[in-house]
């Protein structure tokens, strides 16, 4: 069993020495929990769970924390997709719920899987996810003073169960003064893919993300053979021929974690049950 989750990109956000440990306890308190949970949950409930966390905490680009919008508004996405079935679920630009991340999980029962704007609230709706203002002062303050972040939040998780099967999971608050409507990466396969050989969970900049076809190129290449060493490598040498700036974090099938940015920071912590990996 493991499990390695990420927070964003360090860099997006006050830099101080007090928010670095702040993440670092947090990611590192995460994935202890997440870990617990994947000894008696599928690696797909136990993803959703771990996300559910990160959209929980105000230091993170997801759920309660999320960016404001050009007009004011916040609009988050997210996607969990099962690597044993291949299927995935979304919610895209869904405002007013507190874990955007359950209401995807709870459309993967359904042939309508990937929901937008107001269909997507409405189905939260109907379906007993109340009404939650995810919005923070310091959002506000932010956006009240054009304080633009750059855009490099989202958060993730992939596991492997002990059952060898994989899942991904991939919240985002947007990046923060986009022009209402505009798609992130997260709830599509260029930021969240996963199959039986390889799960992938991005963050970044989206348009380069999806751009680069960043997920659904390195799961392609561990299942053509590549290992996922260089599975990242080929994907982020294509991704450095756009300056793209994105961060992914994986497991393949063999249990094998493995994590790559373009700019520095990611922040991500890993667990496998006994050793702790957490970004420095």
């Amino acid at each position: 069993m493991k499990i390695i989750i990420h927070g964003g990109f360090f860099s997006e956000s006050d830099q101080s020495h007090e928010v670095k440990v702040a993440k670092q306890n947090s990611l590192k308190d995460i994935a202890q929990k997440s870990y617990e949970y994947l000894k008696s949950n599928s690696a797909f409930d136990t993803v959703a769970y771990a996300v559910s966390l990160l959209e929980d905490d105000e230091l993170y680009n997801a759920g309660i924390g999320s960016q404001i919008q050009s007009d004011g508004i916040i609009r988050m996405s997210a996607a969990i997709m099962d690597g044993e079935t291949q299927k995935m679920s979304g919610v895209i630009n869904i405002q007013d719920v507190k874990n955007p991340i359950l209401v995807a999980k709870d459309l993967m029962k359904e042939d309508d899987r990937v929901l937008g704007g107001s269909g997507a609230k409405n189905y939260a709706t109907e379906h007993g996810f109340e009404n939650f203002s995810t919005e923070i002062p310091q959002r506000r303050k932010e956006y009240e003073a054009k304080l633009k972040t750059g855009g490099k939040g989202t958060v993730g998780s992939v596991a492997l169960d002990r059952e060898g099967k994989l899942a991904v999971a991939t919240s985002t608050g947007g990046k923060g003064f986009e022009i209402p409507g505009r798609i992130s990466d997260s709830a599509t396969v260029a930021g969240n893919y996963a199959n039986e050989f390889c799960a992938v969970s991005c963050t970044g900049v989206g348009e380069d993300i999806v751009s680069n076809a960043t997920s659904t190129k390195i799961v392609t290449r561990v299942t053509d053979g590549m290992d996922l060493k260089q599975a990242f490598d080929k994907t982020f040498a294509e991704l450095k021929t756009i300056d793209g700036f994105a961060g992914a974090i994986a497991i393949d099938k063999d249990g094998n974690i493995y994590h790559q940015d373009s700019y520095p920071t990611m922040v991500f912590a890993s667990f496998d049950g006994k050793i702790f990996e957490i970004f420095n």
